[in-house]
């Protein structure tokens, strides 16, 4: 039997979306399927590759196919909404209209960043290579790092104000640069005052002991921030000790586990392999009760954790981006009248116009372009850089070409909002500054050399 056989959505070689030709399968589960593609029609904006992540809406029951479209809605409207350096990056998204293939007529398409990999494959490739039994999983190295960019990820989640909802090893993405993404944002929900609700759906290794018995109401899951935490500490703990902290052979093992902690007939046992200086960390992400982990927010264990990692703190989170278009309930009733519109026969796609110019740059980001007038490629930064070819967010443009241009694009009442540039690395050697809501064509003809910047009160 073929890999693509087991493919939720099965979508052949060769299959044209949009400006997307199907290359070959990447990953499956329960409610898509991802693709690995070339863009075939060359456009600004737009990677050589990517991997396209194919969601259901067709061929389903009535409530199935509300379902598909709640789960659709949901990830779209995060990945529209954030883009941070820890958290994929969605290009655009795409609905397949092709009456010929009732599997995908109606499909929702994001077109994504493509990663290398994710953490389960690679937990699984260091388990086969020391020869561990394949359900055990062996300490990552670089752990402490990758852990530091999880809760990086995690706290840009909190920060705008949603739950992630499914943090595991299959949804941390790892990338060609060796820098972590979280992915898969199908059971997110956004925030409603201190809860947010979700579908009933949890993989009990990662769920809090709160979700594992819950009671399921007509919006879903009662959830907080908190089952996040509770999710990141089972990673750190998994990724730093090659175990996960509880007992058990299998997961409803692991499950019972986590009943007698919970009621109290056992205690935290956590792996003599964990470092003294992550283990107050990882106690306070598995606190038995949503209370008593509620005191330590993701932004305050980003601090921790860092400094534990020993990496840079990041002195600046994202705000949620504002929504662009209309609402997702309305683009759904949009689409289906788009899509009985056309009569073009075979394969069409819908697609959002791509932002131009300086509309590239989000709201808080500060932005730099190789051509005058925002024009050409593009590196955004949401916080500072000590070193924009060798830092924690990267401009490879940079490593040959000189900025034309810049913007920035910081919001209005942030106490540091004009950003300082450095033509050296490591923030040395300032000359120059570009004031909030600037936009700015650099005069040299070749550019401004330009290698670090920081934000600041004042230029």
């Amino acid at each position: 039997m073929s890999a693509e056989s087991s493919y939720s959505v099965r979508v052949p070689r060769g299959y044209r979306v949009g400006a997307w030709e199907i290359v070959e399968p990447i990953a499956s589960g329960a409610f898509g399927s991802v693709y690995a593609a070339r863009c075939a029609e060359p456009a600004e904006g737009l990677p050589a590759e990517a991997a396209l992540k194919f969601l259901p809406t067709g061929t389903q029951t009535p409530r199935q196919l509300r379902h598909l479209r709640e789960l659709a809605e949901r990830e779209t409207e995060l990945l529209r909404r954030l883009r941070r350096p820890r958290l994929i990056r969605m290009y655009e998204a795409l609905t397949v209209d092709d009456a010929g293939r009732p599997g995908l007529d109606g499909a929702t398409v994001l077109v994504l960043e493509r990663a290398e990999g994710s953490l389960d494959q690679l937990l699984d490739r260091l388990s086969a290579r020391r020869g561990a039994p394949a359900d055990h999983a062996v300490a990552v190295p670089g752990g402490p790092s990758l852990v530091a960019q999880i809760c990086e990820g995690v706290a840009h989640l909190h920060h705008a104000g949603w739950v992630h909802g499914d943090l595991k090893p299959a949804n941390v993405l790892l990338m060609a640069d060796g820098s972590v993404r979280l992915a898969d944002f199908n059971l997110a929900a956004e925030l409603d005052g201190t809860h947010a609700y979700s579908p009933a759906f949890t993989t009990s290794d990662y769920s809090p002991p709160e979700l594992l018995w819950a009671e399921v109401g007509e919006r879903g899951h009662q959830t907080r921030p908190t089952a996040d935490i509770w999710a990141f500490g089972i990673l750190a703990h998994l990724v730093l000790t090659g175990s996960p902290p509880f007992p058990g052979a299998n997961p409803t093992a692991r499950r019972e586990a986590v009943q007698r902690y919970a009621k109290g007939r056992d205690e935290l046992r956590l792996s003599p392999e964990l470092p003294d200086v992550w283990r107050q960390i990882v106690t306070d992400c598995l606190a038995p009760t949503h209370a008593d982990r509620a005191p330590h927010s993701a932004q305050s264990l980003l601090r921790r954790v860092e400094a534990a990692a020993g990496a840079a703190r990041s002195p600046r989170l994202p705000r949620l981006k504002p929504r662009r278009g209309p609402h997702p309930a309305v683009l759904w009733s949009l689409l289906a009248v788009a899509a009985v519109s056309l009569t073009t026969a075979g394969l069409l796609a819908l697609r959002e116009p791509a932002p131009q110019g300086y509309a590239r740059c989000d709201q808080g980001d500060v932005c730099f372009f190789t051509r005058p007038d925002g024009q050409g490629e593009m590196c955004a930064w949401y916080e500072y850089d000590d070193d924009w070819v060798g830092g924690i967010v990267t401009c490879d443009w940079a490593k040959t070409t000189r900025p034309r241009s810049a913007f920035n694009n910081g919001y209005v009442g942030d106490p540091h909002h004009d950003v300082r540039l450095f033509r050296e690395a490591g923030r040395k050697t300032p000359f120059g500054c570009v004031q909030e809501l600037q936009k700015v064509n650099f005069p040299d003809p070749g550019g401004l050399v330009i290698r670090s910047h920081e934000w600041v009160r004042s230029c």
